[in-house]
């Protein structure tokens, strides 16, 4: 059996939509109720839903073969895992914001940046040869600038109502993100006729299939 760990609210949705397309039976995720674990109706797969964090974290220690989980999650991560698919939903995407006339590439001295993913705000601006203090945020990052805690925040937006909402500027496209398809390293080995036929059913419905390049 092959164990798909689905990261919980849209992207489960979204992922539950995707395979009933490529003919799996994903009936029980979408009447779930208060259950977190699922089992397929037509294929020999299990799901279980989990955080996002969490979905990689399952995969790399191979309690899930599979994980369906944002691009933002793992750009964050430190895991050890294949990166199989871009699945082409849930996009949206990292960017710059800040108070109109804060632009801070015309600023000088020093930078404080607001964000919920140090690490892509430090690779960004490590890209830029730009030397920043970047301060951690885990609740509303659009506040950080209104109240002066920062210069300018690098947050993920899918259409920036939020950040214009709150009188913020977007001054840059950090990086595009959507959902993506790991698996669990020993998994790709023990169990790659299983997931090269769940990649060959999601890429019949895609078009298109990314496989990692250490694999």
């Amino acid at each position: 059996m092959l164990s798909i760990a689905l990261t919980k609210g849209r992207l489960e949705k979204q992922a539950a939509s995707l395979l009933s397309q490529c003919g799996y039976g994903t009936e029980a995720l979408q009447e779930k109720g208060r259950s977190l674990v699922f089992a397929d109706s037509q294929k020999d797969v299990s799901y279980f839903l989990v955080k996002a964090n969490d979905c990689v974290t399952y995969v790399t220690h191979g309690v899930a073969d599979v994980g369906i989980v944002g691009k933002d999650t793992l750009l964050e991560s430190i895991a050890e895992y294949y990166e199989l698919m871009d699945l082409g939903f849930g996009k949206c995407r990292f960017v710059l914001a800040s108070l109109p006339n804060h632009d801070v590439f015309q600023r000088s001295g020093h930078i404080k940046i607001g964000t919920k993913y140090p690490t892509v705000a430090n690779r960004y601006f490590k890209e830029k040869g730009m030397d920043v203090e970047i301060i951690k945020i885990d609740g509303s990052v659009e506040l950080a600038p209104i109240l002066h805690l920062c210069d300018a925040i690098v947050d993920l937006t899918e259409t920036g109502a939020t950040l214009k909402e709150n009188g913020l500027l977007i001054y840059d496209t950090v990086c595009e993100i959507s959902a993506r398809l790991i698996v669990n390293q020993a998994s790709f080995r023990l169990k790659r006729k299983e997931i090269q036929a769940l990649l060959h059913d999601l890429n019949q419905m895609k078009g298109s299939v990314s496989y990692a390049s250490n694999i």
